[in-house]
C-alpha cells in the first residue's frame, strides 16, 4: 500500500523554523515502520515543501495555504490508507475526512497496519 503519513507539520508551531521541522522528523520516524511492514510511506510535505521553495516561498508564506493542502489532497488520489499520527491540526484532520469519502482505512496506530502479504508481492 501506499500509505500517506499525515499529523502535525506547522500546527502549533507559532511558524516557528525548528518547531516544525522538529513536526516534521515526528512524520518522518513513522516512515521506516510502514516500509518495514512492506508498504511504501509518503508525506506530503516531502512533495509540497520543494514545491514551495521551488516557488520562491516557505511553509509559512501566504502561498503555503494553496500549495500543502493541495497537494495531499492530490497525494491521496493514488493512496491506499492514511496513517494519522497524534496531534491537532487541520490538514491531518482533512486528510482523514477525504481518505474515508475515498473508503480508505484509516490508521491510527502503527500496530494497525496490515504486514504485506507474500502474495501482494508478485
Amino acid at each position: 500500500m501506499l500509505i500517506l503519513i499525515a499529523g502535525p507539520h506547522r500546527s502549533g508551531t507559532g511558524s516557528d523554523p525548528q518547531a516544525m521541522a522538529a513536526n516534521l522528523a515526528r512524520l518522518e520516524a513513522a516512515a521506516w515502520p510502514v516500509f518495514a511492514a512492506g508498504h511504501l510511506p509518503v508525506i506530503g510535505e516531502w512533495v509540497a515543501l520543494p514545491v514551495l521553495r521551488s516557488a520562491g516561498a516557505g511553509p509559512t508564506d501566504p502561498l503555503a495555504d494553496q500549495v500543502l493542502y493541495p497537494t495531499a489532497e492530490r497525494l491521496l488520489a493514488h493512496c491506499d490508507a492514511v496513517l494519522r499520527l497524534p496531534g491537532d491540526s487541520t490538514g491531518a484532520d482533512q486528510d482523514v475526512a477525504t481518505a474515508r469519502r475515498r473508503g480508505l482505512p484509516v490508521y491510527h496506530d502503527l500496530a494497525q497496519i496490515p504486514p504485506r502479504t507474500p502474495q501482494e508481492t508478485t
